[in-house]
């Protein structure tokens, strides 16, 4: 059996929680590559995996984090906000209203003769790039959401088909 030891619980911890920063910074500002969200998301496991194994190294001086104070107060917060995270805001639940969703909805349920002219293609032309990416629509008036469905990484090919030059 392997010993816990905050040998390698604290530095695996701190490891991880790097890559998570950084993967999910390039996220939130949409920087990141595929390869970089599979990582972050995987990734995820493993610095649930570190903290348990962090506090398990270190539980005689976690445990005075709970005693009355500020660091009881904190972990507090965050189980509220854990909770509060749960609660549906605006629409139905689910349902995203922000900006970017709702036009790449509207892009994604549009027919493609009012898609292509978007990206400076002629039908013709926005048909061949979506073919290029493995993605076929049955006639000029289909949409990609009637083709590819609700799966927002095959949307993501599907208008980076359409955006190249």
């Amino acid at each position: 059996m392997i010993k816990i030891s905050r040998e390698w619980a604290t530095p695996l911890t701190i490891g991880v929680f790097a890559l998570m920063s950084v993967t999910g910074l390039l996220m939130f500002f949409h920087l990141d590559s595929a390869l970089q969200k599979t990582v972050h998301e995987w990734a995820g496991w493993v610095v649930v995996s570190a903290a348990a194994l962090h506090v398990s190294a270190n539980w005689l001086g976690f445990k005075r984090y709970f005693k009355p104070g500020i660091g009881a107060a904190v972990i507090a917060l965050c189980a509220l906000l854990i909770g509060a995270s749960f609660i549906p805001l605006g629409g139905a639940a689910g349902a995203s209203q922000s900006p970017p969703a709702i036009a790449m909805r509207a892009l994604s349920q549009a027919p493609l003769s009012s898609v292509a002219p978007l990206f400076g293609k002629s039908v013709p032309q926005a048909r061949q790039a979506l073919a290029a990416a493995d993605i076929v629509l049955p006639d000029d008036q289909a949409s990609l959401a009637s083709v590819i469905g609700a799966d927002r990484e095959r949307l993501g090919q599907a208008l980076r088909a359409l955006a190249q030059p």
